[in-house]
């Protein structure tokens, strides 16, 4: 027994040594740098291409065209006299015939997406509009690079550009995303068809008020087709809202939200739409994107003789 105590307490006093013993320096581990995120690439400005940044995207305003219509009561305030039409314009330093719309679809980069917001008008509303392929042409976007398109609502001058002056697919690589009311009334309506023949192997239709993808959710601003949806675009703490044909002339839609507009389809519902989304924006000092509004059609909504104004960047 003494022999094996013997070699307990000399097993105990060399562990004790060892743990007292100094300890080889450890080599430290290498230092991890952090990955930076890939730049996003700036559009390239020209007179038809604004660009402006969405929090990290980068986006532009790219212009289609523009069309004039008669101030005869027949298509903008359509419930008033054009006297009362031309007071609202003149106060505003506007002419007063014809009455000019634009028409200016949005682009938005990602870090690995290409979105655009609607496509313009292609060949269906003569030759002041339809310029959208020149405008990206000449700013070096490939259609092809189009990830994703997002319409607002089936009227020609929003869907037109899908298609190309030979009849195929102008954006070949993009998924179509459309509220699913408004894709079915885009496919019963028979002056789409060809469009929507075409059109239908790229479609993903989403319910109203939907995240769509990453980054866009769709805004259920109801009266003026079946299924108009706005997109409110995010990134970061950083927000815009793109309104489609919410509303349509900058002046008018803006300080006379009731006067009718002949291409609501459900014209009290479009009206109110339009107060309650403009109420909001302006409470919010939430950033629009307005496509019929003067290019770029980027700005806010302001408060102002308990009214409110379009306020353009």
């Amino acid at each position: 027994m003494k022999f094996h105590a013997t070699l307990i307490t000399a097993s105990v006093i060399a562990l004790s040594l060892a743990a007292c013993a100094p300890k080889a320096e450890e080599t430290p581990a290498p230092a991890v740098e952090a990955v930076a995120a890939p730049a996003i690439v700036a559009f390239t400005e020209s007179a038809d291409v604004k660009p402006f940044m969405i929090g990290q995207f980068q986006a532009a305003a790219l212009r289609d065209g523009g069309l004039s219509v008669p101030n005869d009561n027949k298509t903008l305030a359509i419930n008033k006299t054009k006297p009362e039409v031309d007071a609202v314009l003149t106060a505003n330093g506007l002419a007063t015939d014809p009455i000019d719309l634009s028409l200016e679809p949005m682009i938005v980069r990602t870090t690995d997406k290409v979105f655009l917001f609607d496509t313009g008008a292609g060949k269906l509303f003569g030759p002041t509009v339809g310029k959208l392929p020149a405008t990206m042409a000449a700013a070096a976007i490939d259609p092809a690079s189009i990830t994703d398109i997002f319409i607002s609502h089936a009227h020609g001058d929003h869907v037109g550009g899908l298609v190309t002056d030979t009849g195929a697919l102008a954006f070949p690589n993009a998924a179509i995303h459309i509220s699913a009311n408004e894709w079915a009334a885009m496919q019963a309506n028979k002056d789409m068809a060809a469009i929507v023949t075409l059109i239908t192997p790229k479609v993903a239709s989403f319910e109203a008020g939907a995240d769509v993808v990453p980054g866009v959710k769709a805004v259920d601003i109801k009266g003026h087709t079946p299924g108009h949806s706005g997109y409110l675009i995010t990134s970061g703490d950083q927000s815009l809202l793109y309104i489609g044909d919410m509303a349509h002339h900058s002046v008018i839609s803006v300080q006379q939200p009731d006067w009718t507009i002949a291409f609501d389809g459900d014209a009290p519902t479009a009206q109110a739409s339009r107060k309650e989304t403009i109420a909001a924006a302006a409470a919010s000092g939430q950033r629009i994107y307005a496509p019929h509004f003067p290019f770029p059609g980027l700005g806010k909504f302001t408060a102002k003789d308990g009214g409110y104004v379009w306020t353009a960047e």
